[in-house]
């Protein structure tokens, strides 16, 4: 989360996509470990890895993940990444905003609870099951057998069709070795081991792009003042990839004394340039922001977050207006009434002057339902939940604040670095 300006969609040349028809010719001759990348033409490049061979937009970078494995697996700029994307990434903690991106990884790396029944599996020719495959929250996957990797593309609805030329263009080159998947976890919820989240604490938090590793995770939790995570647990415009975010991670967090800030980073305000943004008819907005609280309980109730939870809609700074702020406000009534359906809580993430003041202007105004909570960046250094000139005091005064007092800072606990931006929470269940 993060108030920079968001990043223009990227503007494409028709012949990107045309060129992505044909299969790239099989026995490259490339070490079945190995990963290489070179220019096939003006509008795309050639890779194969551990004999998948395929073709991307030469405006993608391509990331080998065993050579690089801090790189951070981000989606909001167009990237191949090859290899394990497990670990600790160096990502910085305020991207938000997708674009399109793929991670090509081994099967026998991937956890079990990552695979679920939209996993497409190629059993035969990848082409053709690609072609199956049906995306869930912007995300399409593909089992590739044959040669024992997981192909994940992340996208948005302009971006598919690019995500799916690349996976309809895929081959198998001599180099393939086969390999079976790990059996899917399925989204069944956990027991309830897992209590509403925050839950009750006062003190000291961070959020990070990615869910952290678990060694990480422990490393910081027994080396920092934070007891505190936030999480981005859905959302169509999440930037980076969640290889941790299971609900084994989850159970063993707050059973570790943890208190987790589950977030959701979907569509934005529409007088932003972000690839996803809210309606400007209110009605539409409204809709808008009921669906995403489906989806986001869904999420949670996949990773066992119990309903009784607060889940926050991340909305980024914009520049508040007639227009702009009804759309957001309309969006979050939605939100909170969708969420309050299926029993869960509401609470919003935004700037100080945007978001947190439209909300707090409208508090008491009928025509919008309240969020519960908020949580406010304003990055003056105080670890408080004072709201200043944002919020009234006496609004969300029964602890139902958290403060983003300090954004975008590395920091070291346990010998583990993180990109984080820090938050004080007063928080009740």
């Amino acid at each position: 989360m993060h108030l920079p300006a968001p990043v223009s969609t990227r503007r494409r040349r028709a012949a990107v996509l045309a060129a992505l028809g044909g299969l790239l010719a099989t026995g490259l001759g490339v070490a079945p470990t190995a990963a290489q990348a070179g220019e096939s033409g003006d509008s795309a490049t050639a890779v194969t890895y551990r004999g998948l061979s395929l073709e991307v937009p030469a405006d993608w970078r391509v990331v080998d993940l065993d050579d690089d494995p801090s790189a951070c697996v981000r989606f909001d700029i167009p990237t191949l990444y090859l290899g394990s994307p497990d670990g600790q990434r160096d990502c910085p903690a305020g991207l938000v905003g997708r674009d399109v991106g793929m991670v090509i990884e081994p099967l026998a790396e991937v956890a079990p609870e990552r695979l679920g029944d939209r996993t497409a599996v190629a059993a035969g020719d990848p082409a053709a099951a690609a072609a199956r495959a049906t995306s869930h929250g912007g995300t399409l996957q593909l089992a590739v057998e044959q040669a024992g990797l997981l192909v994940t593309a992340a996208h948005t609805p302009a971006t598919e069709n690019e995500a799916r030329a690349v996976l309809e263009g895929a081959g198998l080159t001599e180099d393939a070795r086969p390999a079976a998947p790990p059996a899917p976890a399925g989204t069944t919820a956990r027991p309830a081991a897992v209590g509403p989240q925050p839950g009750d604490y006062t003190g000291l938090g961070f959020d990070a792009c990615a869910a952290p590793s678990q060694a990480a995770m422990d490393a910081w939790g027994a080396g920092s003042p934070f007891q505190a995570v936030g999480v981005y647990i859905s959302g169509a415009s999440r930037a980076c990839d969640q290889p941790h975010l299971t609900a084994a991670w989850v159970e063993a967090q707050t059973a570790a004394g943890w208190h987790l800030t589950p977030i959701d980073v979907g569509r934005q305000a529409p007088c932003t340039s972000y690839a996803q943004r809210i309606s400007e008819d209110p009605a539409t907005a409204r809709a808008e922001g009921a669906q995403a609280a489906d989806e986001s309980v869904a999420a949670a109730a996949a990773l066992g977050i119990p309903a009784g939870s607060v889940l926050y809609s991340d909305i980024e700074a914009y520049t508040p207006g007639a227009t702009c702020t009804a759309a957001v406000l309309s969006y979050l009534s939605g939100w909170t009434e969708g969420l309050h359906a299926q029993g869960y809580l509401s609470g919003v993430y935004s700037s100080g002057a945007s978001g947190i003041q439209d909300v707090a202007n409208a508090y008491d105004d009928p025509a919008y339902t309240r969020v519960d909570h908020i949580w406010f960046a304003w990055w003056n250094g105080q670890a408080d939940t004072d709201a200043g000139r944002y919020a009234p005091a006496e609004y969300w005064a029964d602890r139902q604040r958290i403060h983003q007092y300090v954004g975008e800072v590395t920091e070291t606990h346990g010998g583990v670095s993180i990109n984080i931006d820090r938050n004080y929470l007063d928080v009740a269940p």
